[in-house]
Formats: structure tokens, C-alpha cells, sequence
């Protein structure tokens, strides 16, 4: 199967190919529309294990240090 791009937009919920090009009757087409800038919400994804196990290799040690200490 040959596939070809062209334009077009949505007029009274029907799509209208614009010119120059031109379909046969009875075609069958699939439709892909753009999405308009801030309709979609910005996801912001946070890294995930696929062990959770392996959560213990990142555990994180914390210490005091003694004021003065490295003067």
C-alpha cells in the first residue's frame, strides 16, 4: 500500500482536502490532526525502579560534622 500526505482541515465536522490534491472515490484514508499548542497538560515524569528492591543502593548516610572541625 502506497501512502501519500496531504492537508486538509475540518469544516462543519468533515474533512476537506485542499488543493492541489485530489482523491479518488471511495479512497480509503487515515486521519492524523495536530494538536493546538496548550491543549495538552505538561507531564512531568519521574524516574521509576524496575526492581523497587534495588531501593537500598541509593540509601543515602547523612553525618554531623563538629563545628570548626576542618579549620
Amino acid at each position: 500500500m502506497r501512502m501519500v500526505t496531504v492537508k486538509g482541515v475540518v469544516e462543519g465536522g468533515r474533512v476537506r482536502v485542499l488543493p492541489p490534491a485530489t482523491l479518488p472515490e471511495n479512497a480509503e484514508v487515515f486521519v492524523i490532526f495536530a494538536a493546538h499548542e496548550g491543549e495538552e497538560r505538561p507531564r512531568i515524569l519521574t524516574p521509576r525502579l524496575v526492581h523497587p528492591e534495588q531501593a537500598v543502593d541509593f540509601r543515602m548516610e547523612c553525618r554531623e560534622e563538629k563545628a570548626g572541625a576542618g579549620v
